[in-house]
C-alpha cells in the first residue's frame, strides 16, 4: 500500500482528518455556545450543551461557557457538579474556566471553596489569575480572599489595585493607604529583574485612584504626598487629568503642589497650561513677588493671545478679588510699566494686564436712575 507525502498510509490519513474535523466541530460548538451565552440565551446553552454530549465529549471551552451560563442563572451548585463531571471524563479545564468558578463560588458567599480552586488554576496557568473580589460587594470576604491569596501565588498589580478601589468603595481609606504604602515600600527593595516576582509597585492607575481618594475626602495633605510620589517614579503631569486636581489642591492652601508642577513642567520643557499660568500669577502676587508673577506669563503666554486678553485678566482680577490686598494692583501696573520700558518690542500679554489693571481699578459710580453702559 502506498505512502503518501506525510508518510501516513491512506487509512491513517482519513482517521487524522476525521479527528480533526471531530476537533473542529468541538471548536465552532464552543463558539457558538459563547455567542448564546453573550445573547443571554441560557435555554439554548443548555440545550446545546446536551446535543453536543450525545455526539461527542465537550471540551473545556464548552465546559466554560456551562459554568458562565450557571453562574449568571445563580445556579452555583449546578457550576460545581458540571466542573466535576468534566474532570471525571478526564478533561483538563482552563484556568479561565476555574476562575470563572471561584468567582461563581466568590457571589455566593463560598470563598473558602473559591480558595481551594486556587492551587487547580496555579497548575494550568502560566501566570495564576487571582480572586479578589465579589460581585456581591462583601469587603470581608475580599480581605479575606486578598490575604490568603499570598499562600499560594506572589502578589500582582491588577490583584492589588483592585484590592485598593474595593478598599476606597467601602470608605477604608486607611486600609488603603496602608496597601498603597506597601506597594511604594516594594519599589525601593527592587534592584534586579527577579525581584518582580514578589514584589508589586504602583502604576499610574493606583496614582490615580489615591488622588482622587484623597480629594475626595478633603485629606490636602494625603493628596500631596501621593501627587509627589507619582512624580518621583516617573509619572507625568497630565493636564487633563491632573490640572483640576492642582488647581484645587493650590486654592485649598497646598500651594507647594503648583510649584512642584511648575518645576516639573520647566524640566520637562513643557509649557504650563494656561489656568496653571494664572493661578501661580496670582499665588505670586498675592504674595506681592511682582517679579515672580511678572515672570509667569512673560516666558508662559507665547501664543496664547485669546487666554490672556482683557477680558480673561478682569475676569482674573474679580474672581481673586479677596486674594489682593487694596494697593497690590496699582503695584502691579507699576511694575508693569517699568518691564515694558525695558523690552525693545511690545508686548501684548503685557499690554493687555496693564490695560484691565486700570480699567478694574476705575471708580466705578452708579447714578440712581440710570444703568451703567
Amino acid at each position: 500500500m502506498g505512502r503518501c507525502i506525510l508518510g501516513l498510509t491512506a487509512d491513517e490519513g482519513k482517521r487524522v482528518c476525521n479527528l480533526l474535523l471531530q476537533r473542529m466541530d468541538l471548536l465552532w460548538s464552543g463558539l457558538m455556545e459563547l455567542v448564546m451565552l453573550a445573547c443571554g440565551k441560557y435555554s439554548l446553552v443548555h440545550e446545546f450543551f446536551k446535543k453536543v454530549q450525545k455526539s461527542s465529549i465537550p471540551n473545556a471551552l464548552i465546559y466554560k461557557v456551562l459554568v458562565n451560563t450557571f453562574w449568571r442563572e445563580g445556579k452555583t451548585e449546578e457550576a460545581v457538579l458540571a466542573v466535576k463531571n468534566m474532570e471525571r471524563r478526564g478533561i483538563v479545564g482552563s484556568a479561565a474556566l476555574y476562575y470563572d468558578l471561584a468567582h461563581c463560588l466568590c457571589t455566593s458567599g463560598r470563598c473558602q471553596e473559591a480558595l481551594d480552586l486556587i492551587e487547580k488554576i496555579c497548575k494550568v496557568a502560566k501566570k495564576p489569575l487571582v480572586v479578589t473580589y465579589t460581585d456581591s460587594g462583601n469587603i470581608q470576604n475580599a480581605v479575606y480572599i486578598f490575604n490568603q491569596m499570598r499562600n499560594f501565588c506572589p502578589p500582582n498589580l491588577a490583584t492589588c489595585n483592585i484590592m485598593l478601589k474595593a478598599y476606597l468603595e467601602h470608605g477604608l481609606f486607611k486600609e488603603a493607604n496602608e496597601l498603597f504604602n506597601k506597594m511604594l515600600d516594594d519599589g525601593n527593595h527592587i534592584s534586579r529583574r527577579s525581584d518582580y516576582k514578589f514584589r508589586v509597585i504602583p502604576d499610574i492607575y493606583t496614582f490615580n485612584t489615591m488622588l482622587d481618594a484623597s480629594i475626595a475626602e478633603n485629606r490636602w495633605d494625603d493628596f500631596e504626598y501621593v501627587y509627589q510620589k507619582m512624580l518621583r517614579h516617573g509619572f507625568h503631569f497630565n493636564a487633563n487629568r491632573h490640572l483640576r486636581m492642582v488647581l484645587d489642591a493650590s486654592r485649598a492652601g497646598k500651594g507647594e503642589v503648583l510649584e512642584i508642577t511648575w518645576k516639573h513642567l520647566e524640566q520637562e520643557d513643557r509649557i504650563p497650561p494656561p489656568p496653571l499660568v494664572k493661578e501661580r500669577f496670582s499665588m505670586m502676587l498675592e504674595k506681592e513677588d511682582f517679579d515672580s508673577a511678572l515672570a509667569c506669563i512673560t516666558t508662559n503666554s507665547a501664543g496664547e493671545s485669546q487666554a490672556f486678553c482683557k477680558s480673561a485678566w478682569l475676569n482674573l482680577f474679580e474672581e481673586n478679588d479677596q486674594r489682593f490686598r487694596k494697593d497690590t494692583l496699582m503695584r502691579l501696573m507699576h511694575e508693569v510699566r517699568v518691564l515694558a520700558t525695558q523690552s525693545n518690542s511690545p508686548n501684548p500679554v503685557l499690554q493687555n494686564l496693564l490695560i484691565s489693571c486700570s480699567d478694574y481699578n476705575r471708580p466705578r459710580v452708579k447714578v440712581l436712575g440710570f444703568k451703567q453702559t
